[in-house]
């Protein structure tokens, strides 16, 4: 799993950059996205930051991409719509 937490000074970028991460995961906060983890997804949102946002960044934007593994995931401590996040629903 990837945690990306993003803050940038204009609303036009931090509109973009977070209709781009839409694509790839779940909003979990405003500037804060869970997106699953694969080698191509990881590849493909760096390309997308090296291309298009970096040359944008001023001194007050920031982009952190925080790599989870299964074993610190498992670790998680979830409350309220978090906790039920991955709970499997069986509806019949």
């Amino acid at each position: 799993m990837l945690l990306v937490s993003y803050d940038f000074e204009s609303n036009r970028t931090r509109s973009r950059f977070s209709r781009f991460l839409e694509k790839h995961g779940r909003r979990i906060q405003y500037s804060v996205f869970e997106i699953r983890n694969s080698d191509r997804v990881l590849h493909n949102l760096l390309d997308e930051i090296e291309l298009k946002y970096r040359k944008q960044f001023t001194g007050a934007d920031s982009i952190l991409i925080f790599q989870i593994c299964e074993g610190c995931k498992k670790k998680a401590i979830r409350y309220g719509y978090a906790e039920n996040e991955e709970k499997e629903i069986v509806v019949f």
